[in-house]
């Protein structure tokens, strides 16, 4: 149901956005100094207010819902929903720290839209949302090391870094027309099969909301889009992908298995962004550049260099994510020898990239 309901708001909302912008003058903006962008179109890059006000707008009246209900109260067709209200209700602190942190991503990414912001002054603005979720909300990982390596600290950096990560992995491969929110449509959709297998209400919502809101965007954004995200779209993104990879519960304890390769599904699901984000900062570091300067040196870019078309290009990456996605989800019901399997199988997946990438030199040749 609530896939649906946000794809509507989205879709609709991205309208009425890309409507005003096109009146206001918002456009893609031109380079910071030193950075490298495709050719400027006059396109609007304000679809991240759709996205953003698809997911927040509708959790906040979910909250709000919640907060004002009693199991007596109910209207009967929500009173199958009674016996889950008081867990509903303990959730309500933490939802709101995740609809303020991502807004405040929200408008940091809008801010740099309209005038590019330094990289190391938007890396400090990104850790707030996580630092406030890993304190006091207990969202954190490897929890389970908190009795063995000196208390929570180390769970809290972990914690911090892992949406560092997949917050700019996600910024980072918004460069193409349909990229990135055809790979977080991917990904959310593997993350929400597996807690409604699990049973975690909460985290599906917001992993519904989010699916439903990047496939709305996508109506504007595939290609040749009408529209870009910008990075108030990419960094929300990626935002919700972290807190809802930190908040599942990968291994289920009645299963007499000790599966604690589970908790790498994550990992697995976002290997291709994952994978971006490694290779095009280690390109960049190799030419004595910043990682943090924008280039045209991305996973997509090298698939267009070695001859593919920009929808092609999109389209095998996309293609790949679902690949790795639906090893992640069999990670989290795999045995130890099926887990290995997996593994296996996603390391040869990026490792044949890695060396076709290696061997091929621009236009498709073998080097």
């Amino acid at each position: 149901m609530l896939v649906p309901v946000s794809f509507v708001l989205s879709w609709a909302a991205c309208g009425i956005v890309r409507f005003v912008s096109l009146r206001a003058g918002a456009m893609d903006t031109a380079p910071m100094p030193g950075q490298i962008k495709e050719a400027s179109r006059p396109v609007p890059n304000t679809g991240g207010i759709g996205i953003a006000l698809s997911v927040f707008g509708l959790l906040a009246a979910g909250l709000i819902a919640i907060s004002a209900s009693d199991r007596d109260s109910l209207p009967r067709w929500a009173e199958p929903a009674g016996e889950h209200l008081a867990g509903m209700k303990s959730m309500l602190g933490m939802g709101w720290a995740v609809v303020a942190g991502g807004v405040w991503l929200h408008v940091l990414g809008l801010i740099d839209d309209r005038r590019p912001l330094g990289p190391f002054l938007k890396l400090a603005w990104m850790v707030a949302p996580p630092l406030l979720l890993a304190v006091f909300f207990d969202t954190r990982l490897l929890t389970l090391l908190d009795d063995r390596v000196g208390g929570v600290w180390l769970s809290i950096a972990v914690t911090v870094f892992w949406f560092l990560a997949v917050t700019n992995a996600m910024n980072f491969i918004d460069n193409m027309d349909g990229l990135c929110a055809g790979v977080a449509s991917v990904a959310g959709a593997m993350f929400l099969a597996a807690v409604l297998i699990g049973g975690q209400w909460f985290v599906g919502a917001v992993l519904a909301l989010l699916v439903g809101a990047c496939v709305g965007f996508l109506v504007w954004n595939r290609p040749p889009a009408r529209m870009f995200m910008g990075d108030g779209g990419s960094l929300v993104i990626g935002y919700l992908l972290a807190f809802a990879t930190t908040r599942t519960t990968y291994i289920d304890p009645q299963t007499p298995v000790n599966a604690w390769y589970a908790v790498l599904m994550p990992v697995v699901v976002l290997a291709v962004p994952l994978y971006d984000l490694v290779s095009v900062t280690a390109i960049r570091l190799s030419q004595g550049k910043s990682p943090f300067i924008g280039d045209l040196q991305h996973f997509s870019h090298r698939l267009v260099n070695r001859g593919l078309s920009r929808r092609a290009a999109v389209a095998v990456i996309v293609a790949l994510s679902a690949a790795s996605g639906i090893s992640g989800l069999l990670l989290t019901r795999a045995n130890a020898w099926q887990a290995v399997a997996i593994a296996a199988q996603v390391a040869l997946l990026l490792s044949v990239l890695a060396v076709f990438e290696h061997r091929t030199e621009r236009g498709g040749r073998l080097g």
